[in-house]
């Protein structure tokens, strides 16, 4: 099935960018409920995938073991801006631990936050690895494989034990064959899994509907990490992102990941959605979602209007002048 046009930018009165992509909504009764475009679609998760990821840190109990708080816990699945708070929780994970900034596979970057970058080069402060936004992911891990007594070293190998139960459990939440995952390399040098996007939205729908997961220690540890997402959304993304905007309705669970992935649920709704823009960008996420919020009838209105006001309809240039307009021009469909 064809990708489907998912908004229309326009200025002066013509179509300046396309944006295109696909999206599957699924319920609790394991039914594709709403899709535009092919909900078999599949995508990389990219960083979409991080809440999975720390299921095992949380199951084997590394996060309580040293005594993580939920603002630390929070930051394990965020795909952080390096803003000053981030950095803080980072640092003291680190000290909690027991792991050198060293040890970290992901490269010594500058942070995503402009903002914090801009103080940082203004104090001619060097790259660091805990700046990279998935440096949480990667302390989580270290702790998982200091409860569990595995290499510290090859914690990125797909084949490390930690790696292949983040594997199994994508498999598990997400009703999918395990060997049928495409397994290639993130950014931050960690594994990263290829799904439909169906498989996907299945298994973020379980974060939203925890009673959905049969196993106890998976559903504890689902619930353990949705509660501390939605309690420091903050923590999730940053400043004047989707994830924090929408983690602060506490009736969603939000990721999203590189090169245009995203997916959300919705608790009482018992509905979860996962969506790709082909062309990756991440500009269209707010606009995207909102629009799909707005078309199921969802009844919490701040929580659009959050969405507006990180992608507003009317695009403004550096004069702040309105030039042109977002127009999202999808339409979900019921299978």
């Amino acid at each position: 099935m064809e990708a489907v046009t998912l908004v229309k930018e326009y200025r002066g009165g013509i179509v300046e960018c396309v944006h295109s992509g696909h999206i599957c909504g699924v319920n609790d009764k394991g039914e594709i409920r709403y899709a535009a475009g092919d909900p078999e679609a599949v995508s990389f998760l990219r960083s979409a995938a991080k809440p999975f990821q720390a299921i095992p840190v949380v199951r084997h109990g590394a996060d309580t073991r040293f005594g993580m708080t939920d603002a630390e816990g929070a930051i394990l699945v965020g795909s952080h801006r390096a803003e000053p708070c981030h950095v803080q929780a980072l640092e003291s994970i680190m000290l909690k631990i027991g792991i050198t900034e060293e040890q970290l596979i992901c490269h010594p970057t500058y942070p995503l936050s402009a903002y914090a970058t801009e103080a940082l080069l203004r104090d001619r402060m060097p790259k660091r690895s805990i700046y990279h936004n998935c440096s949480g992911k990667h302390l989580g891990i270290l702790a998982l494989c200091k409860t569990m007594g595995y290499s510290v070293e090859e914690y990125g190998n797909p084949e490390h034990p930690a790696q292949q139960e983040i594997l199994e459990t994508l498999a598990y939440l997400a009703h999918f064959p395990k060997e049928n995952i495409v397994v290639g390399t993130d950014g931050c040098g960690f594994p990263v899994f290829a799904l439909p996007l169906r498989a996907l939205a299945t298994a973020c729908l379980k974060l939203a509907c925890p009673d959905l997961i049969a196993n106890p220690e998976i559903r504890a540890a689902a619930q353990t990490i949705v509660r501390r997402m939605n309690k420091h959304p903050e923590m999730v993304a940053g400043t004047g992102r989707i994830c924090s905007a929408l983690l602060a309705d506490s009736n969603i669970v939000a990721k999203g990941g590189a090169k245009g992935v995203y997916c959300f649920g919705l608790k009482k709704e018992r509905l979860a959605f996962a969506l790709k823009v082909l062309d990756g960008s991440e500009d269209e996420w707010p606009l995207i979602a909102a629009s799909i919020l707005e078309q199921i009838g969802y009844g919490n209105q701040e929580t659009i209007d959050r969405l507006y006001t990180l992608a507003p309809v009317g695009i403004r240039n550096d004069n702040n002048r309105i030039v042109g307009q977002n127009q999202t021009v999808f339409k979900l469909r019921i299978p």
